[in-house]
C-alpha cells in the first residue's frame, strides 16, 4: 500500500498543470454592464477630470471609445486614477480592463510583464521647461541644475542617458505624485522639469497668466510613443482595443465625424465607409460585437482628429508626427477589409 502511495503522488507531481483558460475581458465587461478605466491622476489634455468631476483628455476618450464600442454608451466607465507605480499592477491584477494614461512603449513593458500595447495614440518625446528668466538656448544649459521628475517612468531612464551622453551634471528631485511634482517645479524648488512634452504643454496652460513665464526648451531627447495596454493572453479583448484605435484614426481619414457617422453610414457609397461602420462585411461578429461598434465609438468621441482637437489644441499642443499619414504624419489605419 505504500509503494502504492507514493507511486500514485509521484504520478501526479509529474503531471503537467492544467492550463489556465484565458481571461475573458468582454463577458466581465458586459456583466458588469461598465468598463473599468486606468488613467493618470491627472494630466490636461490627457486625461484629468473637470469642475463637474467627469474625466477628459486624449486617454479618457478612448476610454469612452471602447466602452460605445463593447456596451454601446461612451458613458458606462469607471476612471481608476493610477500612478507610474501603480499602473501595471492595476491592470496585471484585473482592477481596470484597459490602461489607457500617457504610457511609454518600450521593450521592458511590451515583453516581460504580460501585458500588450495595442497601438500608439501619440507620437511623444520627453523635453525639458524651465523658466524663461534662465535664459537658456537649451537642454545643455541645464548643467548642475536641479531637474524635478518622477520616478518609475521611462522619463527618469532618459534623462540619465541623455545627461551621461552630454556631460551634464544634475540633482535629481524626484517626487511619485504628479501634481507634487509639478508643485514643486513651480514652486522653485528645482531649475526645471522633465517629462513628455504633452505633458509640459499641458502644465504650462495651467499656470493661466504665468504661462509665458516659463519656456518649453527645443531639445527632444527620447521617443516616447504612447499607448493603451491590455492584459496578454486575452486576444480578443486585445483586437478590440486595437481596432477601436485603428477606427478613430480611419474616420479622420474618411471625413466621418460623431455628427456626420448617421448619414455616412446611410448614405455613403464607399466599400471602406460602408465596412468601417458596420453597414458591410462582419466585422463585429469578428470581434464578438454589435456591427455598429465602430459608429458607436465614433458617435460617443469623434473621430481622432476631433479629440486632438478638442482636448490637446486648447493647450497649444501641435499635432506634428500625430497628424494623418497623408499630411505627413505617422497616423493611419490599416484597411477594414
Amino acid at each position: 500500500m505504500r509503494r502504492l502511495v507514493l507511486l500514485l503522488s509521484s504520478l501526479l507531481l509529474a503531471a503537467p498543470a492544467v492550463a489556465q483558460p484565458p481571461p475573458d475581458t468582454l463577458g466581465a465587461v458586459r456583466a458588469r454592464g461598465q468598463l473599468s478605466c486606468g488613467v493618470s491622476t491627472g494630466v490636461v489634455g490627457l486625461s484629468q477630470p473637470d469642475a463637474r468631476g467627469e474625466w477628459r483628455g486624449l486617454d479618457a476618450d478612448f476610454c469612452r471609445a471602447v466602452a460605445a464600442a463593447v456596451l454601446g454608451d461612451g458613458a458606462k466607465v469607471r476612471f481608476v486614477p493610477t500612478t507610474p507605480q501603480t499602473r501595471f499592477t492595476a491592470l496585471q491584477s484585473g482592477e481596470v480592463d484597459l490602461l489607457s494614461r500617457n504610457t511609454t512603449w518600450s521593450f521592458a513593458r511590451d515583453v516581460p510583464i504580460g501585458l500588450a500595447f495595442v497601438g500608439v495614440i501619440m507620437h511623444d518625446g520627453q523635453g525639458f521647461i524651465t523658466r524663461r528668466d534662465l535664459n537658456l538656448a537649451d537642454a545643455r544649459g541645464l548643467d548642475g541644475a536641479t531637474i524635478c521628475l518622477q520616478p518609475g517612468t521611462t522619463t527618469e531612464l532618459n534623462l540619465a542617458d541623455w545627461a551621461r551622453s552630454n556631460n551634464v551634471r544634475f540633482t535629481p528631485v524626484v517626487i511619485e505624485n504628479f501634481q507634487e511634482v509639478t508643485q514643486a517645479f513651480f514652486s522653485g524648488r528645482c531649475d526645471a522639469y522633465t517629462t513628455d512634452r504633452s505633458g509640459l504643454a499641458s502644465i504650462r496652460a495651467g499656470q493661466g497668466p504665468r504661462a509665458n513665464d516659463y519656456v518649453i526648451l527645443p531639445d527632444t531627447i527620447g521617443a516616447e510613443p504612447l499607448g493603451p495596454l491590455v492584459r496578454k493572453g486575452d486576444w480578443r479583448w486585445f483586437d478590440i482595443a486595437r481596432w477601436t484605435l485603428n477606427a478613430l484614426v480611419a474616420a479622420e481619414e474618411h471625413g466621418v465625424t460623431a455628427v456626420n457617422v448617421e448619414d455616412r453610414a446611410r448614405s455613403d457609397a464607399s466599400p471602406e465607409v460602408q465596412r468601417l461602420l458596420g453597414r458591410a462585411g462582419e466585422f463585429g461578429r469578428a470581434l464578438g460585437l454589435d456591427d455598429a461598434w465602430a459608429a458607436n465609438a465614433i458617435r460617443a468621441v469623434g473621430n481622432y482628429g476631433e479629440v486632438w482637437q478638442r482636448n490637446l489644441a486648447p493647450i497649444g499642443l501641435e499635432r506634428g508626427r500625430d497628424r494623418l499619414a497623408r499630411d505627413g504624419g505617422l497616423m493611419w489605419s490599416p484597411p477594414f477589409r
